[in-house]
């Protein structure tokens, strides 16, 4: 057996791109154990400066302007591949990309970010290029920034997506619909007693998972853990701050003083333990954060979601049944309240989240891979 030597670009812009490069990454590795994998971001590839302020813009726009960063991503949702902005993009760190690749030599290049797809697509229109480049979309909507005519294989997590691909000029026979890849921890069953009872929660009680990503953009997070702490409804509550310091700092007194246990954390890397004892998430709605709710069986609630693709994807939750959407304090404590009032809201819910997607995304997502290259050297053996 050959073992391929790929290159995946990913983006410090949002979590959730490195956690698909990274569960590709290991996905492949349970299939190979011996592939050779270099995972790279795409900012460090632009100046230290352009990255730090595009960096720090995108994330002060979504924490306090996003309605501004919805206009943007509206404004520039059917930007065509010729036009002069996307030219611009294509440019960015050109160079020192076909530098870079040339020195690495892979056999295959896969991108979680659009921007640096776009790059590569057009050295690959320009045949500058000959390595198959591989596009993962980490969103439920289309956006003119994943939509580049020199990509070979397009990995996407439903069949909206799909279509609005098809829609825009790709084709068909490069679209494989197998979820947003996550991690395969979060495939895996896991013991929710035992997870409970490392965090000093009872395993029976209904329990919500606060998640506010790991910028911590959930806008009213210390106003929902109060509403938590002080329910009259015998409940629990595990609380992630992510990198916010400030909120987790200003939920002291709330977690001393709660009626109901609230368990909160800073930054996490066991989400999936997390999930497994939780009944419903109150969250974001970024791409990956949705579907490794969806994988784990998990019901949504999004509070307040971001104009642009987290509205797109809350919009998703809410067509397949899975998940609720609140814009205002009074509709998300209306959603609070029948869940604890109706027993069979979650029940609902929760059988809309596994009916959602196909499963093992990150694992079909290689396989699909793995055949391109495939076909690509049958393909090449024809010719010589």
């Amino acid at each position: 057996m050959n073992h391929l030597r790929i290159l995946v670009f990913s983006a410090t812009f949002g979590a959730g791109h490195v956690r698909a490069a990274q569960a590709l990454i290991e996905a492949w590795r349970e299939e190979d154990p011996a592939v050779e994998i270099h995972h790279v971001d795409f900012g460090a590839f632009l100046s230290k400066t352009f990255n730090t302020v595009i960096k720090s813009t995108y994330i002060e726009l979504i924490k306090h302007t996003p309605k501004l960063w919805g206009k943007f991503y509206y404004r520039t949702a059917r930007i065509q591949p010729d036009s002069v902005f996307q030219r611009f993009l294509n440019g960015l760190g050109r160079r020192e990309f076909i530098k870079y690749i040339d020195s690495l030599n892979p056999d295959l290049i896969i991108c979680t970010y659009p921007t640096i797809a776009g790059i590569l697509a057009g050295l690959r229109e320009r045949q500058i290029l000959s390595v198959p480049v591989v596009t993962v979309v980490t969103d439920y909507a289309v956006h003119s920034q994943w939509i580049h005519p020199g990509v070979d294989l397009y990995i996407v997590g439903c069949d909206n997506v799909y279509r609005g691909l098809v829609r825009r000029g790709i084709d068909p026979d490069r679209i494989k619909v197998t979820g947003i890849p996550v991690s395969p921890r979060f495939e895996k069953p896991l013991d929710r007693g035992k997870i409970a009872a490392r965090l000093g929660l009872v395993p029976s009680r209904l329990t919500f998972l606060v998640m506010g990503g790991a910028y911590g953009v959930l806008g009213g997070a210390k106003w929902l853990c109060k509403i938590l702490a002080e329910a009259d409804f015998p409940l629990q509550a595990i609380v992630v701050c992510g990198q916010d310091e400030k909120l987790y700092k200003s939920l002291d007194s709330i977690v001393a003083e709660a009626r109901n246990p609230i368990v909160r954390f800073g930054f996490v890397n066991n989400v999936e333990e997390l999930m497994a004892a939780s009944d419903v998430i109150i969250t974001k709605a970024g791409g990956l954060t949705v579907s490794e709710a969806l994988t784990r069986r998990l019901p949504l609630v999004i509070y307040r979601p971001i104009p642009g693709q987290e509205e797109e994807n809350a919009v998703f939750l809410q067509e397949i049944g899975a998940g609720r959407v609140a814009t205002t304090e009074e509709e998300l404590e209306l959603i609070l309240n029948r869940i604890l009032t109706d027993p069979g809201e979650l029940d609902r819910m929760r059988a809309a989240a596994a009916a959602a997607l196909p499963g093992h995304a990150a694992e079909r997502a290689v396989a699909h891979i793995l055949q391109l290259v495939s076909n690509l050297a049958a393909s090449r053996q024809k010719i010589g």
